[in-house]
């Protein structure tokens, strides 16, 4: 088997280049969109979430499961994934590995879907609930 010729592209420029499509929002931002019936998704491990805590009322879905959660047409879909049209912002510890995910979902035909820009350390530092 032969090898692909592939572009070598480090993280930094693909994080460039996935942010280019991406309509990101702030802390405040995103509690709007929780506050208007959009879905925030928290995809951090467990061990940030215990340490740091967690959004009310925000998704948890782990990064490793997350587009079959969110896949509207998937049989493994949470409830909460009803249609493609749905607001979705993806927080993870910092807003790096979000960018990433949402672009994911993007992909899955989740139209609206972005991140929160500084993820949930961000919105923490907001002063923002966290539970």
């Amino acid at each position: 088997m032969g090898a692909a010729h592939v572009t070598k592209r480090s993280v930094d420029e693909l994080l460039a280049e996935a942010r280019q499509g991406l309509e990101r929002v702030g802390p405040e931002e995103a509690a709007a969109v929780q506050s208007a019936g959009g879905l925030l998704v928290d995809i951090r491990y467990a061990a940030l979430r215990e340490r740091d805590g967690t959004i009310p009322g925000a998704l948890i879905v782990e990064r490793n499961e997350l587009e079959w959660r969110l896949d509207p047409q998937c049989d493994h879909r949470l409830p909460e994934a009803t249609h493609h049209d749905l607001q979705v912002v993806v927080i993870c510890n910092e807003g790096y590995a979000s960018s990433f995910a949402a672009v994911s979902l993007r992909q899955l035909g989740l139209t609206w879907a972005t991140d929160l820009t500084g993820g949930f350390q961000a919105w923490r530092a907001a002063g923002l609930p966290v539970r």
